[in-house]
């Protein structure tokens, strides 16, 4: 195993194993449903369907979480919890192209967390957490001297849970696909 995170959790009053480990070229349809029922969870409200689909075919597909998964510069975690890939975060070692953003870090090098879902049965179980510990291990084996990420402002809960595990808000930025995101370091 390249990463492997096992913890066991409560979710409400059972107990749940949940692993995270890296996933590989064979997770890509499974990892692409998951991203399916997540990121419109993360979307405005006034994020309309359409965009929604297409931002999912054009960035969320197999096809792409394939390009993904043999792309040196990006590292895609899932967590299982039974036999099933329940979430999954996405890292992209690499410098950030975005100006604003650029300008915003003061750790380098640093990794992007470009991505951390969990199917919403699993919200409150530890999965989450557990992929959040992964990416921040990962960057740190990588020799990254911070991790940084973008949010949906209006997107309290995903703030929330950064902000609980010692992120801060950095910089508003814009983009088109997300016009109301922050950048969280």
């Amino acid at each position: 195993m390249y990463l492997s995170h096992q913890c066991t959790c409560t979710k409400g009053r059972i107990y749940v194993t949940i692993t995270v480990d890296r996933a590989g070229i064979w997770d890509s349809e499974a990892i692409a449903d998951v991203a399916a029922v997540t990121f419109p969870l993360a979307c405005p409200p006034d994020a309309s369907d359409d965009d929604i689909s297409a931002f999912i075919d054009n960035v969320l597909s197999v096809d792409k979480f394939s390009e993904y998964l043999t792309d040196p510069t990006r590292t895609v975690l899932k967590v299982i919890s039974g036999d099933a890939i329940v979430g999954y975060a996405m890292l992209i070692d690499d410098e950030p192209t975005d100006p604003d953003v650029q300008a915003a870090l003061t750790l380098r090098p640093t990794t992007e967390l470009s991505k951390l879902y969990v199917l919403p049965g699993n919200h409150g179980s530890g999965a989450a957490a557990a992929l959040m510990d992964a990416a921040i291990s990962h960057a740190q084996k990588c020799g990254s001297a911070g991790i940084w990420l973008g949010v949906n402002q209006e997107n309290v809960r995903a703030q929330k849970f950064y902000t609980k595990r010692g992120s801060r808000r950095s910089v508003p930025r814009r983009l088109s696909s997300a016009p109301n995101s922050i950048t969280i370091s």
